[in-house]
């Protein structure tokens, strides 16, 4: 049994000229120990899907499917209630930019030590040393010291881990990584990638890694999704993917990345025509 499992997710968002369709039939699963990579460019419905999964879109959001379980449980069922119980706790999800996620006006640790005080009941010295552990394990220096500091009192590279920090507090059985390594230098992004990667082995969760970035993918995936305006393009293992793609939508895609330059040319996507690959749109 799939630890997720989608089948012909759609989400509409309301405005004003009428409703906008931006995912549209999606299908997809992850198991235990797995790491699935969904990709495509901006606009194509990824991270949307996820806050699907999530429940954390607005109300001006109309979200249907076929199926939405997690865990053996169905999510499009359970109550806002009880779907707290799960968001945070056995799913959750590092989202982009950790400046702007963060609540510039609590410290580190208050964040940290808040999804341990809903999710795990544990009491306020349980909590700090929980924090100090985590912090720990995501890598920052006098991680004591860190708690009383404030977001904007850290690098971009340390925000991200506090983020990973709280995503992984509980232990979550699924771990969603929207964009992981946004904004960050090139160094730190190599370092949060493999911290999230370490992360996924050691505690055998569920990883879906949100991205655009075909090297990120290459690197930590295990099987991936191709989407565009919301539709799924292509589903294969990363090896079947790059060396044998089956839409000409992921075949510009990887036509597009510096490595595969042609004189002084990049290929666009809008150079190529494409449609869904057979079978999986």
């Amino acid at each position: 049994m799939a630890l997720l499992d989608i089948q012909n997710l759609v989400v509409e968002f309301q405005t004003a000229s009428g409703p906008f369709r931006a995912v549209d039939g999606v299908s997809l699963h992850v198991d235990e120990r797995e790491v699935l990579a969904i990709v495509g460019e901006s606009g194509s419905g990824k991270s949307v899907s996820m806050l699907a999964v999530m429940g954390l879109l607005p109300w001006t959001a109309t979200v249907t499917a076929d199926e939405m379980s997690f865990n053996g449980r169905d999510l499009l069922k359970m109550s806002p209630a009880e779907r707290r119980k799960i968001v945070g706790k056995d799913m959750s999800m590092i989202f982009q930019e950790p400046m702007a996620s963060l609540n510039p006006c609590f410290t580190v640790g208050f964040q940290i030590e808040e999804v341990l005080r809903f999710h795990m009941g544990m009491d306020k010295a349980q909590r700090r040393e929980r924090a100090i552990e985590l912090l720990t394990q995501v890598g920052i220096a006098e991680p004591a010291e860190r708690l009383n500091s404030f977001p904007h009192q850290m690098s971009g590279g340390q925000c991200q881990r506090v983020m990973i920090a709280i995503a992984i507090a509980c232990n979550p059985k699924l771990l969603i990584a929207d964009e992981p390594t946004t904004a960050l230098d090139v160094t730190i992004q190599k370092q949060i990638l493999d911290l999230l990667v370490s992360l996924q082995v050691k505690y055998g969760m569920g990883l879906i890694m949100i991205t655009h970035n075909m090297g990120v993918v290459a690197e930590t995936a295990d099987r991936v999704i191709v989407q565009y305006k919301g539709r799924k393009m292509e589903e294969a293992d990363v090896l079947s993917l790059f060396e044998s793609p089956k839409s000409n939508y992921t075949r510009a895609l990887l036509s597009a990345l510096p490595d595969n330059a042609v004189g002084d040319r990049l290929p666009t996507v809008s150079d190529m025509l494409f449609e869904p690959a057979a079978g999986v749109a």
